[in-house]
């Protein structure tokens, strides 16, 4: 079967990565062994068997990445979790796959990832072999120079080095730094196949040494090449960019090594095991309004076909959701999601962002900057409030999505992507070409596939679901424990108009979430006063006017402001109104605003 093209395309290698991560649910030691632009390895040694999270589970992770100090924060799923030891000396693997960036960090990681260097370890290199190794590995790798064997270990355990460099005049002293780190590879794992952190089977030798040594030290494993003192650059550069890939190589092996062992465990538990019932995916939320319904429809039409499409809609619709329905559904699900607010940036800015670029381009421009179009490539670009783009961009971008040729600022080479491109606009894309405001090429061929989201007040049948979803969502981010939608909270989000939409939504049931005691439902008590004011009393079911429909209405809310001003409290609130507290109990479960529970 032929796969999608998107699934053709190389993205960039998984990369050793040795940094402390923050897990929630917490991990005890949890370091990162490698990672690429859609997953991350994990090692950790947590304190009982049952900590962290574990197979299918969510978990959100915050780490700095190494030398740019950039700080990412994600939420992914663990896909594999591999446990060994037991007690105070279990050790934990786990493959954890990225599902949402937190603003730009999923840019920041991919840039990293574009642009970081291998790692290496130059240990005992005087000052001409320090200048000759940094002229060698310009562009390719960033050396650490450690003029003793301890500061080569030091350097060595961060994990993240792909070779060590041996130099030096001292024969005695470089073989010995050599014996050491075979002999404590052979003591952590007498067969010789450690973890991917173990750099002694890629040392790259650059110092005196007989020749029958040398063959002897090749030949069990101890060294991964000899190149003698003051190699050719050519040589040294070839060295360690083999050995880099044999650092890849060993890391995914060894990866592989765990999860064939705990797919093998997985498959013996499912064999004593009875089949349980298939999951529901939470980011589903089942509209119930005929206009969201036709707008789902559309968006699963044109999922899987590679046509631009336009999201057009008031602020706060949920335009940046479908999008990234529409990229889950477009077969590209498991290639890069890059989110730009055109509205964010001026034009310099956003060109730069967008289409990269090079070296001395402009000022402050001390590196070549891959643009968002380029770290997109297979995947889908989202470009929200397009509108705010300048007519010199508009024919820029009209440019990538005709022919998919993309040009830096500043340079001459041009790159060819594959990029499916959602836009979203807050206004009438038509009306602003009819006002000379936008490109009117461009608009026809973003105009491809056009979708209109309407407005939350259109579609007030989508609350009570919106409702419950992010009261399910927040209890797990707030690590509150909310149980749902109380009808007097209901009614008055039903009146509300809604002008923020969604977004307005979803901030609102947030508050309340925070707010709300352990076990509580949702009432109008833990509503902004504001929105409680400006909300219409929903109409009677009846829709008749009649004075028994207008008293019906006034007793409710006489009940619901007494419980409210006494906390709740039944018997209180009857001696205010002065009514019989059993009287009182039953009239107000009839409205739906006291449950005995």
């Amino acid at each position: 079967m032929t796969r999608p093209v998107a699934a053709q395309i190389p993205r960039s290698e998984r990369k050793p990565l040795y940094v402390k991560v923050v897990t929630q649910p917490a991990l005890h030691g949890c370091w990162s062994v490698n990672i690429s632009e859609t997953g991350i390895g994990l090692i950790a040694t947590p304190r009982r068997p049952s900590e962290g999270p574990h197979e299918n589970e969510p978990v959100e992770m915050s780490f700095s990445l190494p030398d740019t100090g950039a700080h990412v924060r994600v939420h992914g799923v663990v896909r594999w979790r591999h446990d060994t030891g037991g007690g105070a000396g279990t050790v934990t693997a786990l493959g954890v796959s990225f599902g949402a960036f937190e603003a730009a960090d999923g840019v920041k990681l991919a840039r990293y990832l574009s642009t970081s260097h291998l790692q290496v370890v130059a240990a005992y290199a005087n000052e001409d072999e320090s200048r000759a190794v940094r002229q060698a590995l310009d562009g390719v790798a960033t050396p650490h120079f450690a003029a003793n064997a301890e500061d080569a270990h030091v350097l060595l355990s961060r994990g993240d080095m792909a070779a060590l460099l041996v130099c030096g005049q001292d024969e005695a002293q470089a073989l010995s730094l050599v014996e050491s780190l075979g002999a404590q590879r052979a003591e952590v794992d007498p067969s010789g196949a450690g973890p991917p952190s173990d750099l002694a089977s890629r040392i790259v030798y650059c110092a005196p040494a007989a020749p029958e040594r040398l063959v002897a030290l090749f030949n069990s494993g101890r060294i991964y090449r000899a190149l003698g003192v003051f190699p050719e650059a050519e040589a040294l550069r070839e060295s360690v960019l083999a050995a880099g890939r044999e650092h890849g190589f060993r890391t995914e092996q060894w990866r592989m090594a765990l999860e064939l062992e705990r797919n093998l465990l997985r498959e013996r538990a499912l064999a004593q095991a009875p089949v349980g019932a298939p999951g529901r995916n939470a980011e589903d939320v089942g509209f119930r309004s005929p206009a969201m319904q036709r707008v789902m429809e559309m968006v699963r039409l044109v999922a899987p076909h590679r046509v631009a499409v336009l999201l057009q809609g008031e602020t706060g619709t949920g335009k940046e959701v479908l999008a990234r329905i529409l990229h889950r559904l477009s077969g590209r699900g498991d290639l890069p999601l890059v989110i730009q607010d055109c509205g964010a940036l001026t034009e310099t800015l956003l060109e730069s962002e967008l289409f990269g670029h090079v070296k001395g381009a402009f000022t402050g421009a001390v590196s070549d900057h891959p643009g968002l179009f380029v770290l997109a490539n297979g995947g889908t670009i989202f470009l929200d409030e397009i509108e705010n783009t300048t007519p010199n961009l508009q024919a820029k971008l009209l440019r990538v999505l005709e022919t998919g040729d993309v040009r830096p600022v500043g340079g001459t080479q041009v790159r060819h992507v594959d990029v499916r491109v959602v836009a979203a606009s807050n206004r009438d894309l038509g009306e602003e070409v009819r006002g000379g405001r936008f490109r009117a090429d461009l608009f026809y061929r973003l105009n491809s596939f056009t979708i209109d989201i309407p407005p939350l007040r259109e579609r007030p049948e989508d609350i009570p679901e919106l409702s419950r979803a992010f009261v399910e969502q927040f209890n797990r981010t707030l690590k509150r424990s909310a149980t749902g939608v109380a009808p007097d909270a209901d009614e008055v989000l039903h009146g509300y108009a809604w002008p923020g939409n969604v977004r307005e939504l979803r901030n609102v049931v947030e508050r309340a979430v925070l707010l709300s005691r352990p076990g509580e439902m949702l009432t109008r008590r833990l509503l902004p006063p504001a929105l409680i004011n400006s909300a219409v009393p929903r109409a009677d079911p009846t829709g008749d006017g009649s004075l028994r429909a207008r008293l019906h209405q006034v007793e409710r809310e006489l009940i619901r402001e007494a419980l409210e001003r006494h906390g709740g409290v039944l018997r209180r609130a009857a001696v205010a109104l002065g009514m019989d507290p059993v009287t009182l109990g039953r009239r107000a479960r009839r409205h739906g605003l006291w449950n005995p529970d």
